[in-house]
């Protein structure tokens, strides 16, 4: 995987507190504040061959709850805003976590040697909802399972056009979405003037990958709209497997802007309705594009007022959101932030 992610990965999982789902009744609370006491998060991070500790992997702890997952803007990865990592013996300790449901992914810093993964119980996996649920508690340690890291392999593949079989330049290819930076364009694997591309630093598990480019639908590996019903490729250590992808048109989703400033880099975001993944971003101007597939069930965010986000239609978050549910002939949603 190129540097750019992993520099953005580090750097987002550095923040200590974390948007998280609310604390249950009789929570412990930060003195003087009806906030909940944050808790913390242990593990230790070891070679899975060895037995050896592993220090400098990092682990972002990913929310659970859907709505906490939608809490990403531009230029970010979807991982959440929490996490550490680990030290000489290979300890990891996230401090500062918002009480809530969590998954563990762990990047480590060599990635030519041990590869990422989700956290299972008994080790690694690629697919995130088959990673272990780590329950963090208001003022609390909790021990999540220890990380056996395995050798990485590599993912490559071509990225084509589903009508016309040619090759998609410059289509972004990832393991966990990410809102794109208008401005930076090198943030993660992308496709080269031939369609192909390769993603680095895998562990050896079967992976869900997601595929957006402008002008198509965004789809996961299988030309599908859900993480749950994709095709996963199966890495294996220290060896190249191919995963190609045709990407479909899709059905237009569009829509008016109307706002007194439109923010600098303006966009709407589409998350899965049920699952809160990212499904698509469109740029704005006085009017948006969205691309999405027939069947899938979304809801919208405009990042697009300095004031603040606005959720269709005109809720105070994703739970509170309407579905659009995307048929075959063309949607119309309207913004209007005056």
């Amino acid at each position: 995987m190129s540097r750019a992610p992993l520099r953005h990965l580090t750097a987002t999982i550095a923040v200590a507190v974390l948007v998280g789902p609310a604390a249950a009744p009789g929570a412990a609370r930060t003195p003087g504040s009806s906030t909940p006491a944050p808790g913390q998060v242990r593990t230790v991070v070891r070679d899975a061959a060895t037995g050896a500790p592993v220090p400098r992997a990092c682990a972002a702890l990913v929310p659970v709850d859907a709505a906490a997952l939608t809490a990403v803007t531009i230029g970010e990865d979807q991982v959440g805003r929490g996490g550490g990592c680990s030290d000489e013996q290979g300890v990891l300790l996230s401090s500062e976590v918002a009480p809530g449901a969590y998954r563990l992914l762990v990047r480590p810093y060599d990635a030519t040697v041990h590869g990422w993964q989700w956290v299972g119980r008994h080790g690694g996996t690629g697919e995130r909802e088959r990673a272990q649920v780590v329950q963090v508690r208001s003022g609390a340690m909790t021990d999540a399972p220890n990380v056996r890291l395995d050798p990485a392999g590599t993912v490559v593949g071509v990225v084509t056009d589903a009508a016309t079989g040619a090759p998609v330049p410059r289509a972004r290819v990832m393991v966990v979405p990410y809102v794109p930076d208008p401005k930076y364009d090198d943030h993660g694997p992308m496709t080269d003037e031939n369609g192909r591309y390769t993603i680095t630093g895998l562990g050896p598990y079967r992976w869900p990958v997601q595929f957006a480019a402008a002008g198509f639908a965004t789809v996961w590996s299988g030309g599908v709209g859900s993480r749950a019903q994709a095709r996963t490729v199966r890495v294996r250590p220290q060896q190249s497997a191919t995963l190609n992808q045709a990407l479909p048109a899709g059905t237009p989703l569009t829509g008016t802007v109307r706002v007194d400033e439109l923010l600098t880099y303006a966009q709407v975001i589409a998350f899965d309705a049920a699952t809160g993944d990212l499904a698509g971003v469109a740029d704005v101007g006085d009017a948006y594009l969205l691309r999405l597939l027939p069947g899938q069930r979304v809801k919208l965010r405009c990042d697009c007022s300095y004031a603040q986000s606005v959720w269709h239609r005109d809720a105070a978050g994703f739970d509170a959101a309407t579905p659009v549910r995307v048929r075959r002939t063309p949607t119309v949603v309207d913004f209007d932030l005056g």
